[in-house]
């Protein structure tokens, strides 16, 4: 079975939301969502990013959000900044959470290339601490502190602003040129991660504080979950243009599972086609080559394909690159090693 590691989950909600039962909701399921260490081992997936999410308190009615979603145009609102204060005690949560699944001795929380690799060797899941949205760091002595609890990959928005940037609102058909581009804040953001080796992560940014990360910062641009502008004109997307940046920064690309970003109809309404992924993977190995291109399923965080219900499906997008003419070597690149290859140039040591 070829390895798969993921470049991003919301897992961590539904294993805080657990409680008690997080341990047994990780080692045996419990038939709901899209991860846990059965369907993990199942489908071949070896490690992936785990992200810190704070939800975000919506003035649209969820029902109402979904019916438009489905039935596009749609233009969602823009969420409203969250306080670090209110952040906090969820950031906190989900990480704690992480760092217990560690302790089953089934999981392996990375701190660097080479407990990376060694993870992978030793058959442990070796988890990545990602943070989607940088509301939980109010200060730069604050992003110390997360480092040093294992933080790797920032994101800094999800889809709405914090005090470093804007995020781009859900919206279909729609280009991510939807505001302002990184705060003072935001600069020195991403030159702290530089410096410690933090991986920056440009999916949800919007296009002009993607801009300004790709001209300030000196490591790989790297999007972990998004998917092709050209072939979905969701907000969500990335632009050729984009795509030109990331590649000429010896960046990575991980294709997003959601349906809705990759229907060219932009319907949030599953998948019936994996070769609609291939297409996907076609647009982005021509321009970012073998070697930048990835996978970032948002499993646990988004609407996914029939045929790759939950992570115990990853061998049915293998099989469909097989089908597509896609050689072992390339599948491989894109399931495992280019994630390994890009972290081990993006973190310091």
């Amino acid at each position: 079975m070829i390895p798969v590691f993921d470049g991003h989950n919301d897992f961590l909600q539904r294993l805080v939301a657990a409680g008690r039962d997080a341990a047994q909701l990780w080692r045996q399921g419990d038939g709901t969502g899209h991860l846990d260490l059965p369907r993990l081992q199942a489908g071949g997936m070896v490690g992936g990013f785990f992200a810190i999410w704070i939800p975000s308190p919506s003035g649209l009615n969820d029902d109402a959000a979904v019916h438009m979603m489905e039935n596009p145009p749609f233009a969602l609102p823009l969420p409203a900044q969250i306080t670090s204060d209110a952040a906090l005690p969820h950031a906190f949560a989900q990480a704690s959470a992480l760092l217990a699944l560690q302790r089953t001795g089934t999981l392996q929380v990375v701190r660097d290339a080479e407990q990376l690799r060694t993870c992978l060797a030793e058959g442990k899941i070796a988890a990545i601490l990602h943070m989607e949205g940088a509301e939980a760091i109010p200060d730069m002595d604050a992003l110390h502190l997360w480092y040093g609890a294992g933080l790797r990959s920032l994101g800094p928005v999800w889809s709405r602003p914090t005090r470093y940037g804007h995020g781009v609102p859900f919206a279909y058909p729609a280009g991510p040129d939807t505001g302002a581009g990184l705060t003072e804040a935001g600069h020195a953001l991403v030159a702290e991660c530089n410096a410690l080796g933090i991986m920056l992560d440009l999916s949800h940014l919007n296009e002009a504080g993607f801009n300004d990360v790709a001209r300030l910062s000196d490591a790989p641009l790297v999007a972990s979950h998004s998917a092709v502008h050209a072939i979905c004109p969701s907000s969500r997307n990335l632009t050729d243009r984009q795509l030109r940046q990331i590649a000429d920064s010896g960046g990575l690309v991980g294709l997003n599972f959601a349906s809705s970003f990759l229907r060219p109809d932009g319907r949030r309404l599953p998948l019936d086609d994996l070769g609609v992924m291939i297409r996907h993977l076609d647009h982005l190995l021509g321009i970012l080559g073998e070697d930048g291109v990835a996978l970032g399923s948002d499993f646990d965080g988004a609407l996914m394909p029939r045929d790759l219900a939950d992570a115990a499906g990853l061998p049915n997008l293998i099989a469909a690159m097989q089908t597509a003419g896609y050689g072992p070597d390339l599948i491989r690149k894109i399931a495992c090693d280019n994630w390994v290859n890009v972290l081990e140039r993006s973190w310091k040591g």
